[in-house]
């Protein structure tokens, strides 16, 4: 009996043994940022003339891509409920185009420049569902900070979705850099707090249009 009692003991330690070795293994296999999808986003980053780097403390996360939402990064501060989603749309290719097309009476073509209005719209519709929000301006001030010309924001009430990862509330902002770029950036939080505004504002001291340089 003793022996077998002896034998049991051996096969329960070994098997926590290996429980232990493994679960590292598990840790590490923890969905995270590729790098072709790093480099992805940095191509557009390039095109669309906007400088960012990841402010300390955040933690980059793939960003979600489906049928619903489409998005170039995300990134969270891990434990603290709050999250961060970006689209990033380059217009320099658009704004050639519609230079070219602007006096041909034959083609209507939309003002690249304001595709920010529909970018932000769109997404503000999908995150909610409503087709009726109404968008803020983004005042001179808060435009300085990302070096933007134009923007809005909206500050949505989220419905129950595991796509939003049960998320309450977002703000949403929609920002400009004329003939350069779109961006499209979301902020997820459970809690409309100052510390959630406190961690916008991290961010906008990372992500900036770049000057434009005369000529």
């Amino acid at each position: 009996m003793k022996a077998i009692v002896k034998r049991a003991n051996l096969i329960l330690f070994t098997a926590l043994l290996c429980l232990h070795t493994v679960m590292p293994v598990w840790a590490q296999r923890r969905p995270s940022l590729s790098k072709s999808a790093k480099k992805d986003f940095y191509t557009l980053l390039a095109d669309a003339d906007l400088s960012f780097t990841c402010p300390a403390g955040f933690k980059e996360i793939p960003a979600i891509n489906n049928e619903y939402f489409s998005f170039d990064y995300a990134m969270q501060i891990p434990g603290r409920g709050f999250e961060m989603w970006m689209q990033i749309k380059s217009q320099k290719q658009n704004w050639v185009a519609y230079e070219k097309a602007k006096n041909d009476k034959r083609t209507e073509v939309a003002n690249p420049d304001s595709m920010y209005l529909d970018l932000g719209h769109a997404n503000a519709i999908a995150l909610t569902g409503d087709k009726n929000l109404a968008p803020r301006n983004i005042p001179p001030e808060a435009l300085s900070r990302y070096n933007a010309d134009e923007g809005k924001s909206y500050l949505l009430d989220l419905p129950d979705l595991s796509a939003t990862k049960h998320y309450k509330y977002a703000l949403l902002i929609s920002l400009q850099k004329n003939h350069t770029g779109t961006l499209v950036a979301i902020y997820f939080t459970n809690q409309k707090d100052p510390d959630f505004y406190r961690n916008v504002n991290r961010t906008a001291h990372n992500l900036k249009f770049k000057p434009q340089t005369a000529g």
